[in-house]
């Protein structure tokens, strides 16, 4: 061969060697670039479980008790209701919430309990309480009862 054919063969191999090189590296910035987004995003949604858990964690367990009782006020306002026919609306007192311990006559007392106030008819000075027994930190929808009755102006309703 002669040396200028051989001088073409070699550059056109090392052209198409470089080409293959440069494509290559093209498809893996490609790839490096997608990955980043991807690694990016997964750090982002893990980001935003962290902070929620740590909010959660933050709320104190009695925060944690009324964000339970609230999810399931129609049933609190509902139990009311049921208790006399001539309620036709029932509001809760979220910013009057109690917690204390049942007595039951017992040194070891009746266990945790947490105390729902509110009022009926939209009568200012009406008045009700609900009692939960707490079990495992949790309120126990099933234990609720009517404490003390309905009352307006300190006077039984009837």
């Amino acid at each position: 061969m002669k040396r200028s054919t051989k001088i073409t063969l070699i550059s056109l191999t090392t052209l198409a060697i470089l080409a293959g090189i440069g494509g290559s590296l093209m498809v893996a910035n490609d790839f490096n670039s997608r990955f980043e987004a991807f690694v990016k995003a997964k750090r982002d949604q893990e980001a935003k479980e962290a902070k929620k858990k740590k909010q959660e964690d933050k709320m104190t367990t009695k925060e944690k008790q009324v964000a339970y009782l609230k999810e399931h006020q129609q049933e609190i306002v509902d139990f009311v209701k049921q208790s006399n026919p001539k309620i036709e609306s029932v509001q809760i007192d979220w910013t009057d919430v109690r917690w204390g311990e049942a007595g039951n006559g017992t040194p070891q007392g009746g266990g945790d309990i947490v105390n729902i106030y509110g009022t009926f008819n939209n009568i200012e000075d009406s008045g009700w309480n609900v009692t939960i027994e707490i079990k495992d930190g949790q309120p126990d929808m099933d234990t609720m009862m009517l404490t003390n009755g309905l009352s307006i102006g300190g006077q039984p309703f009837e």
